[in-house]
């Protein structure tokens, strides 16, 4: 699955750009920019302003044009003394919408007809859209299902001739009928029909599909664990709140007295408190199950380091920390689920930032070790005890209960997740001298 690429600038007291990494300063250029002026992104420029009348934090998804096509952007604005910090991380590209005079505009295709539920992909066979409500009746999660491919959805088979069916339509780049498939999650059977959707330039770019019950009977609804309700009854409104929160602080709808633009931002800062233990739920009750499993994949765990440390940079400034990536160019192949092991580092670097003092460093490091690959996180931190360092990776334990932080769920998963793809995850301290985490992988080839 590919993660979003994150962009990075800085701007003077005036607004003005003084330091962009690569891929921001071409996408300002573009727009008819330099260093040394103003931003020339409308949607950038506006939300630096806003970051720095109000001194606040400002996050804002948007959509800019760059040449033919359009970027969907998260954009986070942090104002400073010197200035302000941006962040933007693209989240999709897409051609340029255009009028329906313009001869270049392909009309998007209607999914099959009589689908029990529909979805859609693209050239490369990853889920873009896919029915939420069909994977609670089928007992499959589809929110897990975006992005991935389509194949890690549905166990294909074969026709009476050898061939797969939707593979061959692939090739030939032909709309499809009649590929039975399986649910992998559920077992259920079911065949799929799918309409090639073309993009802007008469191009292949992927299928516009619908599923069919092979089944006469439906399925019985799947029964849905405590937590997998509480997941569906929380985020939506979880996740309302944190907007409309973020709206009001920003001052969006006008001007607002600053101990209510306050209030809103503890609102929206409570919101995603709350969203990250609904998160860790979730995840609890699965690593928990009988039938969990995770991916094996080979991996560059160099690679998703330096992912992992990129998410959490704009974090770790705001707090003074430096992250040192220093050595981590070189690729360190490994066996595990991609998703997982960042999932295990994020919550390793966002720990270090949270507990490392202003002014610290935390050192990443990635290297092999015999027939294992190893990544290293370092903080400058006050330590744990060695009686306290088996308690952290227990649920709901945290060495300092009165401090600010999360569940105590964030290492007892972590650990679970790194002993499921046949690896370790340990830590080496003591009170005073730091902390140093250790993710233990199997070694690629």
């Amino acid at each position: 699955m590919n993660d979003p690429l994150i962009l990075h600038a800085r701007l003077d007291r005036e607004d003005r750009l003084i330091d962009a990494d690569e891929g921001f300063g071409a996408i300002n250029e573009r727009a008819g920019g330099s260093r040394g002026q103003v931003l020339a992104v409308p949607q950038f420029a506006t939300l630096v302003r806003l970051a720095r009348r109000l001194r606040i934090l400002i996050t804002r998804g948007v959509t800019i044009a760059d040449g033919e096509i359009d970027l969907d952007c998260w954009i986070k604005a942090t104002p400073g003394d010197g200035g302000t910090s941006l962040a933007v991380s693209v989240l999709r590209e897409r051609p340029a919408w255009r009028t329906p005079t313009s001869a270049n505009t392909v009309a998007a295709l209607p999914p099959p007809p009589g689908a029990d539920w529909q979805w859609e992909v693209d050239a490369e066979l990853r889920v873009t859209r896919i029915d939420e409500q069909a994977g609670i009746r089928q007992g499959f999660d589809a929110v897990a299902a975006l992005s991935r491919p389509l194949t890690r959805l549905f166990a294909m088979e074969p026709d009476e001739d050898g061939n797969v069916v939707i593979l061959d339509a692939v090739a030939e780049r032909v709309d499809f009928d009649r590929q039975v498939a399986t649910i992998r999650e559920s077992g259920v059977r079911v065949f799929l029909a799918g309409s090639v959707r073309r993009d802007a330039l008469g191009g292949f770019d992927g299928f516009v599909g619908g599923t069919y019950l092979l089944d006469e009977a439906p399925p019985e609804p799947v029964s849905e664990t405590f937590n997998a309700r509480l997941d569906q009854v929380l985020r939506g409104p979880l996740g309302r709140i944190v907007a409309n929160a973020d709206t009001i602080n920003a001052g969006m709808d006008g001007a607002l007295d600053s101990h209510y633009a306050d209030y809103a931002a503890d609102i929206a800062s409570a919101g995603r408190h709350l969203l990250g233990l609904v998160d860790d739920l979730v995840d609890l009750e699965a690593i928990e199950r009988d039938d969990f499993t995770v991916e094996d994949e080979a991996i560059d765990l160099a690679d998703v380091v330096r992912r992992a440390a990129g998410l959490l940079q704009v974090r770790a400034a705001n707090a003074g920390v430096l992250i040192d990536r220093d050595g981590l160019d070189d690729a360190l192949p490994a066996r595990g689920e991609f998703r997982r092991t960042l999932q295990i580092l994020v919550n390793l670097i966002g720990n270090a930032v949270r507990y490392s003092p202003e002014g610290a460093t935390i050192w990443l490091r990635a290297q092999r070790d015999g027939n294992r690959a190893v990544v290293i996180v370092a903080d400058q931190g006050k330590g744990i005890a060695p009686d306290d360092q088996a308690r952290i990776f227990e649920k709901f334990e945290r060495v300092d209960a009165s401090e600010a932080g999360g569940s105590g769920l964030g290492l007892y998963i972590a650990r679970r997740l790194a002993r499921a793809m046949g690896g370790d995850l340990t830590v080496d301290s003591d009170v005073g001298m730091g902390a140093r985490f250790l993710l233990w992988l199997p070694a690629g080839a």
